[in-house]
């Protein structure tokens, strides 16, 4: 089988700024992923390149052993999305963004409104399905956003910061889902800010830093080695501990 997710010299250029350079991965199907850097690091540029909403500057991208230039809808149609803006409509309810979701997958009415209910009461958002995303709280729509990601069972999962603005409980039970859709073969492919909640969850990671991947792990040869994923990370995201605030006592 060919890697669930594949790039290959992949570059993101605006101007004379590189956001991501020459970036080279492998993602087998069924693993969980954890795509990891700073701030403004290429992270998000790089999700968006992989689900087709930017057009990368050069490089080659193979979702299921597919093309990324030439086969872009059969691409869309396998993928499931967590953007990192959420994607969501003010005016439209968290029950309306799902019904909405199904017939664009091709599922009926009937259908939607079954996965849609089920989705929901996992997500512990069924008792405010009604309520406007402009009206819900951060947590609410990114559940939202998850489960419209989820709704049409993609084989391939790109989710932008799911940790983020969320409290312990839904987090665990997040975890709990992408972990259960590994062990049926779904691919994962997260960015997370969170290094304790990743190292429990991924199967590997990579580090971009400035555009560039500068650290590529899998979980087992991590724990071979002794070090902790937050090691690795500040090897190579090291804050500026040589600078000084003179006017702090």
């Amino acid at each position: 089988m060919p890697p669930a997710i594949e790039t290959r010299g992949l570059m993101r250029k605006y101007g004379r700024l590189i956001a991501v350079h020459d970036l080279n991965l492998q993602v087998n199907a069924g693993a969980i992923f954890g795509f990891l850097g700073p701030n403004g690091s290429g992270k998000s540029t790089t999700v968006k390149m992989l689900t087709s909403l930017l057009r990368p500057t050069a490089g080659e991208i193979l979702i299921n052993g597919l093309d990324m230039r030439t086969h872009a809808l059969e691409v869309k149609q396998m993928i499931g999305v967590l953007p990192e803006d959420l994607g969501l409509f003010d005016y439209l309810s968290i029950w309306e963004h799902l019904m909405m979701i199904g017939p664009i997958y091709g599922l009926s009415h009937q259908e939607t409104a079954r996965r849609a209910e089920q989705l929901l009461r996992f997500l512990d958002v069924w008792q405010t399905r009604h309520t406007l995303a402009h009206q819900a709280s951060y947590g609410m729509k990114k559940k939202c956003s998850l489960g419209m990601a989820l709704l049409h069972n993609p084989r391939i999962l790109f989710l932008d910061e799911p940790f983020e603005g969320i409290d312990p409980v839904s987090a665990r039970h997040i975890k709990d889902l992408l972990l259960r859709l590994s062990a049926h073969g779904v691919t994962v492919f997260l960015t997370s800010h969170i290094l304790e909640v990743v190292e429990k969850l991924v199967h590997g990671f990579a580090i971009i830093v400035r555009g560039e991947m500068v650290s590529h792990y899998e979980v087992a040869e991590l724990a071979a080695s002794g070090l902790t994923l937050e090691d690795v990370f500040f090897r190579h995201v090291n804050p500026n501990t040589d600078a000084e605030l003179e006017w702090l006592g």
